[in-house]
């Protein structure tokens, strides 16, 4: 069992004892793993409880950046609980890759067909993920396929908020309590812009170049051959005064984009939801 490091409330105490004697009634659990804060705090307390009845699956696509999936095998590996990769083939499907307004369902129903997949022939009857009880006040259509997929998001039905997930994976020596959010590669695009394998990649070639500055979070938001930096608003003066100008330029310019610009506003996240 993760021993508790450090004090969290007695709300935040009561919301863990419950969800891990939830997985632990289980028996059998997938964990829909994306190596996020929250779908690696389910897996964490899955394998605690489940051992080896527990598994972690990922789903593999060009919209998942390399280091992301890196670092989603170095946590699993961690916690060690069984993980498995997947390939998902969502950019074949037009009502992905055409980027409509909900394509997220499309998404997570590929998602899930694979998941669902692989529990049935582990016999495993159960498949979590890590959507929490914020997420359900953003425009998050892929939940809907998943409840469609018969999977269950433990964190909802404690009521953990992004803050108790940080804050209680802390308190349980999880060394990624404080990752950046990091939300998949297509959703740098504005909505009915298509996405394509080659756009993808120089979106995450555009923002390994700003990470390897310093800045751990980023989005460069792509449209056309336009590239967008965001970065968090407290970075922005350092970048502007640090960065050279013409290095930047030359890389973004070489991977494809013709216009480079840095959004003053800073990060802001859902910002194409606006």
């Amino acid at each position: 069992m993760f021993n508790q490091l450090e004090l969290i409330t007695d709300e935040q105490i009561k919301k863990l004892t419950y969800l891990r004697n939830y997985i632990k009634n289980l028996k059998t659990a997938c964990v829909a793993y994306s190596g996020g804060v929250d779908s690696a705090l389910v897996a964490s307390i899955t394998f605690e409880q489940l051992n080896e009845q527990a598994c972690a699956i990922t789903g593999v696509s060009p919209a998942l950046a390399s280091h992301l999936l890196e670092e989603a095998r170095m946590q699993a590996k961690w916690i060690g609980i069984n993980h498995i990769e997947v390939k998902t083939n969502e950019l074949e499907d037009e009502s992905y890759s055409n980027n409509p307004k909900d394509r997220c369902f499309a998404c997570k129903k590929e998602l899930h067909k694979q998941t669902s997949y692989i529990s049935e022939k582990l016999k495993y009857k159960n498949i979590l993920d890590g959507v929490n009880f914020d997420d359900l006040g953003d425009y998050r259509p892929g939940i809907e396929a998943s409840k469609k997929a018969g999977v269950i998001s433990p964190l909802v039905l404690f009521k953990f908020s992004k803050k108790d997930i940080r804050e209680i994976s802390k308190s349980l020596g999880l060394p990624w309590w404080d990752k950046p959010a990091q939300p998949c590669l297509s959703s740098r695009f504005p909505y009915g812009y298509n996405i394509t394998f080659d756009r993808l990649k120089m979106i995450e070639e555009g923002e390994a170049y700003v990470r390897d500055m310093g800045i751990k979070d980023v989005r460069v938001r792509c449209q056309g051959t336009s590239a967008r930096i965001e970065i968090p608003e407290k970075d922005i003066k350092n970048f502007i005064n640090n960065t050279n100008r013409e290095e930047l330029l030359t890389h973004f310019f070489k991977i494809g984009f013709k216009c480079v610009s840095l959004d003053l506003e800073g990060l802001v996240s859902g910002k194409l939801n606006r």
